[in-house]
């Protein structure tokens, strides 16, 4: 794996994992928690033992190993712990926020369980295999080799488009203690004004929920609580207003939030909008990689996921395409409380191919037999399965407005079956089927991706989003990872000069389009990533190419 100039995001280099020993999950939080985040042991294939810093991924600078782990690495973590006086109740849970790939997991040398999948949270009870002193060990295999499991931009030949892959533990990991009944998940269902919970693993209890006319109470019953709000404050990018919540069942109480709001298509004169609370929106967003110069899939500290939102904020965007990852439940919160909104993607897996997947829907045709793309079933089983996954986990969030199921082809299939088994199960957000290109029939949007031509649209009865535009490259002298390669779409010397051509962009291009039915544009993309300098920010998060005036002119032109 070819190394690239290491950059810093986060002032210091003295980090050790730590700096996640907050809870990590905001929509189900319990008093009882214990962070297991911080140093660890890793024992490589042939004995090696080396020290590393959980939850940074092994390939990174802050895990303190910062080395290629190898094609399909496997290996072991392990660290010792022991519970604080008064922590055990009735149940001790083990909570991983994600593995990447697939992981085994043992507590004193007994088989507790087992995950697949890179990008999900899961947990296990431990109770029984509990001693006065423990030792926690996670047996770790990836095969991004395979292509067969959810792998998003990774990629064993790092370079342009492609970059570092990561393996291991690159979430938090914690332990919370439970009694015998306790809130295993909860499922939200908003709409306008009224909210149905179902808490999972709970009969009876109720729910305190604090409102601007003050707290109000509600009962649940089997599990289920109903209640309907007199014009409720609507969440928006504007008024990011959440409803916090405690629910209380026997000795488990636990804190969490809901949001009211509405999405739908409405045909407002010629063109169909998609609209926010009964209003057309324009949904002015730029493409999230969510990759960071010194943690790749893990930013130095949490904060760094609020900065990046508000700095795009502070730019005038309201939409984020978080792209082809999956974040952990703290970006989502961040997006949730500051009033950001995601266009989610599933991530893709499958083999990719630039002849199919990039030369020929950019040079000849967008259209492409879904049969000749040759997915084994394999493939399909774990996309499904990732996909579910990743519904399941970010269903509550308000601020996930759209889900992006294939992106340009990558890992397509069934992509009409795939949309019918999305909306019924959320009929709530939008869908877009395949972003880009290779389109069926069914898809609530027209997504286009447009870099080397002009941005033109044809009539169509759904509403166009061009999910993908932009590109510009401009490298910023001493904050680029890569000095002799550059990847972008068309590339500037000079700043002034890089953001007078944006500004021409949107302006000759995006604003015009929004009469001609264009209803959200993605701009290509949010930070710099390894060799792509086309990010509005550097890597290293130090330095912004644009300036906010301007940006601010650009975003007040794309209101409705």
């Amino acid at each position: 794996m070819k190394k690239i100039k290491h950059l810093y995001t986060a002032e210091g280099q003295n980090l050790t994992g730590e700096e996640y020993n907050v809870y990590p999950r905001p929509q189900l939080k319990r008093n009882s928690f214990l962070s297991l985040n911080g140093k660890w042991t890793l024992i490589l294939d042939k004995g090696q033992r080396l020290s590393i810093n959980v939850p940074y991924p092994p390939e990174s600078v802050l895990s303190g190993v910062f080395r290629d782990m190898g094609k399909d690495p496997t290996y072991t973590y392990t660290r010792g712990f022991t519970l604080p006086k008064g922590f055990k109740r009735d149940r001790v849970i083990l909570n991983f926020g994600a593995v990447d790939q697939i992981c085994k997991v043992y507590i004193n040398d007994c088989y507790v369980g087992k995950n697949v999948g890179g990008y999900n949270h899961f947990s296990f009870d431990i109770t029984k295999y509990l001693l006065d002193r423990n030792t926690i060990t996670v047996r770790v295999w990836d095969r991004l080799s395979e292509k067969e499991l959810p792998y998003g931009k990774q990629s064993y030949k790092r370079g342009g488009m492609w970059y570092t892959p990561i393996s291991g533990i690159w979430q938090s990991v914690w332990l919370e203690s439970v009694p015998k009944e306790y809130v295993k998940s909860i499922f939200i269902r908003t709409t306008d004004n009224s909210a149905k919970l179902y808490f999972i693993g709970v009969n009876e209890g109720e729910v305190k929920l604090k409102a601007p006319q003050g707290e109000l109470t509600f009962l649940v019953e089997h599990g289920i609580c109903e209640f309907t709000l007199d014009k409720p404050r609507l969440w928006s990018p504007s008024d990011p207003y959440l409803y916090y919540f405690t629910a209380k069942f026997g000795d488990d109480e636990i804190e969490s939030y809901l949001a009211f709001r509405t999405l739908e298509v409405r045909t407002i004169g010629k063109y169909p909008r998609l609209c926010l609370n009964g209003e057309p929106y324009f949904f002015h967003g730029v493409l999230d990689q969510g990759y960071f110069s010194d943690g790749i899939y893990t930013p130095a500290t949490p904060e760094l996921y609020k900065n990046d939102i508000l700095k795009m904020k502070e730019l005038g965007f309201n939409t984020l395409r978080k792209h082809i990852k999956v974040e952990p439940d703290i970006f989502y919160y961040e997006c949730d409380r500051l009033g950001m909104i995601v266009f989610q993607d599933f991530v893709n897996n499958g083999s990719y191919s630039f002849l199919r997947d990039t030369a020929i829907p950019t040079v000849l045709t967008k259209k492409f037999p879904e049969k000749l793309m040759l997915r084994t079933k394999k493939q399909k089983d774990g996309f499904i399965d990732g996909m579910r996954k990743t519904l399941r986990q970010l269903y509550n969030h308000p601020c996930v407005c759209y889900w992006t199921i294939f992106n340009e082809g990558w890992g397509q299939f069934d992509s009409d079956k795939m949309y019918e088994f999305l909306k019924e199960t959320d009929e709530s957000r939008f869908v877009d089927s395949t972003s880009g290109w290779f389109k069926k029939e069914k898809s609530d949007v027209e997504s286009l991706h447009i870099y080397f031509k002009p941005v033109t649209l044809a009539q169509s009865d759904k509403p166009i989003v061009l999910s993908e535009f932009g590109g510009y490259s401009y490298k910023v002298e001493n904050h680029v990872s890569n000095e002799k390669k550059t990847y972008g779409y068309k590339l500037y010397n000079d700043k002034e000069e890089f953001q007078r051509g944006l500004y021409k962009l949107y302006m000759e291009q995006i604003v015009p389009n929004i009469k001609n039915g264009l209803c959200g544009a993605i701009y290509t993309q949010l930070s710099d990533v390894e060799d792509e300098t086309n990010g509005l920010l550097t890597y290293d998060r130090r330095e912004c190419k644009v300036n906010k005036k301007t940006m601010l002119e650009i975003a007040e032109k794309l209101k409705f």
